[in-house]
């Protein structure tokens, strides 16, 4: 890995902002040719419990991206809903269930995975995925997701 990756950005706590976030991981790992799949599912799941369960009107959603040794990426998304967190450990729901399997996907995919509490009201769920080999050129690794203009934290 050429470089390290550091992210972080605040995003809207609706369906445009979890699309943003898959998308700003799609492209951060592109750049640096690493493999996106996995890492762009577990921030869509992640994400999308952010904007579903983690909403408080008026106020949006953080996305952390970061790569450690490894490579390993860890992938946090916090909200402000401390007091609603995943399971320990995610069951599959029943075949006729509308909700439930996202964080199967993310413990399916991840590493590791888990919940931090804190600073109140914050709470962070985080998935840590290792990377691997770097992708080839001829791979074809392109970001497949249209780009949603977005505000970077600094």
């Amino acid at each position: 890995m050429n470089q390290e990756i550091s992210l972080v950005a605040t995003l809207p706590a609706t369906p445009r902002g979890a699309r943003a976030a898959r998308a700003l991981t799609v492209s951060q790992l592109v750049e640096h040719r690493l493999p996106f799949a996995d890492a762009a599912q577990v921030v869509a799941e992640l994400a999308a419990n952010a904007v579903t369960h983690g909403r408080v009107p008026g106020r949006g959603f953080r996305l952390r991206l970061r790569t450690g040794p490894g490579p390993t990426l860890r992938i946090e998304v916090s909200d402000t809903r401390a007091e609603v967190a995943p399971r320990c450990e995610p069951s599959v729901p029943d075949a006729g269930a509308e909700c439930g399997r996202g964080m199967v996907l993310v413990s399916a995919l991840a590493s590791r995975w888990g919940t931090d509490r804190g600073p109140v009201p914050l709470k962070t769920v985080w998935a840590e995925l290792d990377l691997g080999i770097p992708l080839s050129p001829d791979r074809g690794s392109h970001d497949p997701v249209d780009r949603v203009p977005v505000t970077h934290d600094t």
